[in-house]
């Protein structure tokens, strides 16, 4: 769960049609089930700028867009003109519950809005720099969620309207968080074993060469394989989802290239936390630092505790 994560989805969740701030209860998750004729995510990796070289680790930054631009992403390089971040995450779109059709779907609040419809201005800039970007999903407190579809039809639908958004705005991926989803909210169905396992292969299917990552928390993080289909062989990358803490995610079918054991909340982690993290990362091995919270004021020194660790170069703002 997000560190500051409380205070942090007081505003991400405000998406929609927001009922009073409940905080939801650890719900037990389960997951999919499906056919698999993919290629491994090793072998769809996404072909990013990485920051320093072909083996060294990417730098993830989720943005919260209803108070902080997407265009901050790109406002950091090495002292080697390089950019500091491979990937940003629009944080982040919603799936809410259509009670009269009984379905999912995917909604985007103003502010998300706003990100998507002016993707000349604010996602296209990113990219021309070698920046990847992604959409996050997040549940919006309705009872619906990655987790919970009932049948490997509704799953489908709901991964074509992620595959639809990608393609509509231009963009290089979806990422999955199973937070806030209020499973059971609205008559919904608790989490199963096999929804998440069905939603990630028919995205796959419909995205082969575009990126899918999971933030590895909640009922999701439970059940990532059904029937010999792993959440691994269909997604990217796993990361951890507690800020400040250095934990592998336990993804079957992932490498440590596509693993991001480091999390940081760059407005609440200290930097001498953040660059030891940064350190264990590049000792493990591990292919990718997850950062979150990148305001739009300028932290390029916070942010050169760590690119010294992992690039061995400081951070520089433009």
């Amino acid at each position: 769960m997000r560190t500051s994560n409380k205070l942090f989805l007081t505003k991400a969740v405000s998406f929609g049609t927001v009922l009073t701030l409940l905080f939801f209860s650890a719900c037990k998750k389960d997951v999919s089930n499906a056919s698999s004729q993919t290629a491994p995510a090793s072998s769809l990796k996404g072909q990013s700028n990485l920051a320093a070289s072909a083996t060294a680790p990417q730098s993830v930054c989720y943005v919260e867009v209803n108070t902080e631009s997407l265009l901050n992403v790109g406002n950091y390089q090495l002292a080697n003109g390089k950019q500091l971040f491979s990937i940003g995450i629009i944080f982040a779109a919603n799936i809410n519950y259509d009670t009269t059709a009984d379905t999912a779907q995917l909604y985007f609040n103003p502010q998300v809005t706003a990100v998507l419809s002016g993707a000349a201005t604010n996602i296209k800039p990113l990219q021309a720099k070698g920046i990847k970007v992604l959409l996050s999903i997040l549940g919006n407190h309705e009872g619906a969620g990655i987790c919970n579809f009932q049948t490997q039809a509704a799953a489908t639908a709901f991964a074509k309207q992620l595959s639809a958004a990608v393609t509509k705005y231009g963009l290089d991926g979806i990422d999955f968080d199973d937070e806030y989803a209020d499973y059971g909210t609205n008559g919904t169905g608790q989490p199963n074993a096999y929804s998440f396992v069905y939603l990630v292969t028919a995205l796959r299917q419909l995205m082969p060469t575009k990126i899918i990552s999971f933030y590895d928390y909640g009922p999701a993080a439970s059940e990532l394989s059904y029937n010999g289909v792993t959440v691994g062989s269909k997604v990217n990358y796993s990361w951890n989802a507690i800020y400040g803490t250095f934990s592998v995610p336990n993804v079957p079918g992932l490498s440590a290239s596509n693993l991001g054991p480091a999390a940081i909340d760059i407005q609440n982690t200290s930097a001498s936390t953040a660059a030891s993290l940064a350190t264990q990362t590049v000792k493990g091995g591990y292919g990718i630092y997850l950062t979150y919270n990148l305001p739009n004021t300028d932290v390029h020194t916070y942010l050169t505790s760590v690119s010294k660790a992992l690039y061995g170069q400081a951070t520089v703002y433009k």
